[in-house]
C-alpha cells in the first residue's frame, strides 16, 4: 500500500475548509482567518500546510508585485491557467488566453527551448472593490 502525496492532518483539513471561502489571501490572512474560527495551528504550520497543497496541485499560487506569495483553493481538475485578481479583496476569475499560450510556444521556440513554462496574472480593481470606493 502506498502512502498519500500529503498526510491529511486536522490541521490541513481546517485549512482546506477555511480556503473554501475563496479567493487569493496570503498565509498570514488564511492564518488569521483559521484563528478566528478557533483553529490553534501556528503560522509556520499553515506556511507548510500551504506550501504542501500548492506542490500537489491543490492549491493555487502567485506572487504579488511586493513579492508576497497568495493562495487559492483550486477547483477540481484544472489544468494550467491564468488568473485575474483583484488586488484590494483578493477576489480572483480563471481566464483562459489561448493566444498567449501560443505566443509563449513561438517565442520559445524561435530561440531553440522547448517544453515552455509561464505565468501570466492579471490584476486590477474588481466592481465590488470599485462601488466601495477602493
Amino acid at each position: 500500500m502506498t502512502e498519500p502525496r500529503t498526510r491529511m492532518t486536522k490541521q490541513r483539513a481546517a485549512i482546506l475548509t477555511a480556503l473554501q471561502e475563496g479567493g487569493f489571501r496570503s498565509a498570514q490572512d488564511w492564518h488569521g482567518r483559521l484563528r478566528r474560527g478557533g483553529s490553534t495551528a501556528g503560522l509556520a504550520t499553515v506556511y507548510r500546510a500551504l506550501q504542501a497543497l500548492a506542490e500537489t496541485g491543490d492549491v493555487d499560487t502567485v506572487v504579488t508585485q511586493h513579492g508576497e506569495t497568495l493562495y487559492r483553493l483550486c477547483e477540481a481538475g484544472e489544468e494550467h491557467h491564468h488568473h485575474l485578481r483583484c488586488r484590494i479583496c483578493g477576489a480572483a476569475q480563471d481566464i483562459d488566453m489561448p493566444s498567449i499560450e501560443a505566443w509563449a510556444s513561438r517565442v520559445g521556440a524561435e530561440h531553440g527551448y522547448s517544453r515552455i513554462e509561464h505565468i501570466v496574472e492579471l490584476t486590477g480593481v474588481c466592481a465590488d472593490c470599485a462601488r466601495k470606493g477602493h
